[in-house]
């Protein structure tokens, strides 16, 4: 019965946080790259670990769903895996003086280099010389700033958020 309570909360919850990735996105659309996904893409991570795959390409399809699959789409499908990548590799037994800090910088760190970690992608599609890419990462500096700093202020609610929702999945024995 426990494993049967443990799917049926994952099949209802992840789909859910998926959702509120997107509709958190398209809430804080009119300031660019100012948003909580980052933050939120975290939280679950700390909570679901493995299992916070799931909401992540949940938005990731609901992403291109919304706004249309053009090649600007492609850099997602791996760019918040990264995220989700450096948050696994956290230990998890941080303090909360320690983690209060590491997790707003991790987040924070991922805006700020939002533009490198997507020029591959625009190096390999549109064949961008070295120079090219450079210049590319260093047209969207400014955006890559304002995102970097959000982010730390976003990240600032990791640590609690993922307290209550890491406790909140005890009482449901996930």
């Amino acid at each position: 019965m426990r494993k049967n309570h443990q799917q049926i909360l994952r099949i209802v919850l992840l789909p859910m946080f998926g959702a509120m990735l997107i509709v958190s996105k398209i809430a804080f659309e009119g300031l660019p790259n100012i948003h909580p996904v980052a933050m939120l893409i975290m939280v679950f991570t700390l909570a679901y670990r493995k299992w916070a795959l799931v909401p992540i390409y949940i938005y990731v399809i609901l992403f291109g769903a919304f706004y249309g699959f053009q090649t600007w789409w492609y850099p997602h499908l791996y760019i918040w895996t990264i995220l989700w990548a450096a948050t696994m590799l956290l230990p998890k037994n941080l303090s909360d003086k320690k983690a209060a800090f590491i997790y707003p910088a991790v987040c924070g760190l991922h805006g700020f280099l939002y533009g490198i970690l997507w020029s591959p992608f625009q190096a390999l599609f549109y064949g961008f010389t070295f120079e090219q890419t450079l210049a590319w990462i260093g047209t969207g500096l400014t955006f890559d700033i304002r995102h970097g700093i959000s982010n730390i202020c976003m990240g600032l609610l990791i640590l609690p958020l993922s307290k209550l929702l890491r406790r909140e999945n005890e009482k449901r024995g996930l």
